[in-house]
């Protein structure tokens, strides 16, 4: 029998870029398909009242706006604060009921590029499962501050779900903006040790994609080649497992959000980025 698994998902919604009302519609459709137990949302627009971090109402909500009526509830991490209580930053939806939450902000080196990270405790029908959502620097040539930023999140990781608090095995997705030869990542995944320290993250689409290189920030998207940046992936799904039981283990991984729709004004693609999901091992197996 097969095993019962968590499903995740994870996607840059390239903020309100572009015809976003259509591109909502495509995103709450596929969305609809999935039906993804969590979700990890980056670009994330809200309206608050400023110092505040509700937003105004639903319409003034991205994340709220992409769980629709399909009842996920919702933390929200902001980042970017551009003033007059507008605010780009991080979400997690989920299926089940968030225990707590919190946002923190990322070390960002000195380049004035503001980033967070996003946690949320759910309780989930398996265990409390602890979800992490984040955003990396983008540029480039900013990969000392994607290495900073990928040693905090390992931390903070650890500090808030310890091996041995008996949580499963913690789920960390997002837009890292990095390449899997890249130091942040490698760090992540037990490549690279820094500092004397390391962590390893288990890679969900090397462990369940298909084999292909799974580019998610791929110039066949229109909205991508405008940037001229070679095909890459950037956005992950990790797990921090498989544990002792088996579970964290991602058994099978796929590319979504990547396909384009033909509209009365154009090629719509539902974001810059291509999604990916991944059904991860959460009940207790042998070997």
């Amino acid at each position: 029998m097969a095993p019962r698994v968590l499903t995740a998902l994870t996607l840059n919604l390239w903020n309100r870029s572009g015809r976003w009302p259509e591109r909502l519609r495509l995103i709450t459709r596929e969305l609809g398909e999935l039906a993804p137990d969590v979700v990890g949302l980056q670009e994330v627009m809200r309206l608050v009242r400023p110092g505040h971090v509700e937003p105004l109402s639903a319409e003034q909500d991205q994340a709220a706006e992409v769980a629709g009526e399909l009842g996920y509830a919702i933390a929200y991490a902001p980042a970017a604060d551009y003033g007059n209580g507008l605010v780009m930053g991080n979400a997690i939806l989920s299926r089940f009921p968030i225990i707590e939450s919190l946002s923190e902000p990322l070390p960002h080196a000195g380049t004035g590029e503001p980033r967070s990270l996003g946690y949320a405790l759910v309780d989930t029908e398996w265990g409390k499962l602890p979800l992490f959502v984040t955003h990396f620097n983008w540029r480039f040539e900013h990969g000392f501050a994607r290495l900073a930023q990928a040693i905090y999140v390992a931390g903070r990781v650890e500090a808030l779900a310890p091996a041995q608090a008996g949580y499963l095995p913690p789920v960390l997705m997002g837009d890292f903006n990095a390449a899997p030869d890249a130091d942040e990542i490698r760090f992540l995944t037990g490549l690279s040790v820094q500092n004397g320290r390391s962590a390893y993250f288990a890679d969900a689409w090397v462990y369940g994609g298909d084999g292909g290189p799974g580019a998610t920030y791929d110039p066949r998207n229109d909205y991508a080649r405008a940037n001229r940046e070679p095909a890459r992936r950037i956005d992950y799904i990790f797990v921090r497992g498989p544990d002792s039981e088996l579970r964290g283990e991602p058994l099978r991984t796929k590319i979504v959000f990547n396909e384009p729709q033909e509209g009365p004004e154009g090629i719509l693609w539902p974001s810059d980025h291509f999604g990916v999901y991944s059904e991860i091992a959460v009940e207790p197996r042998s070997l």
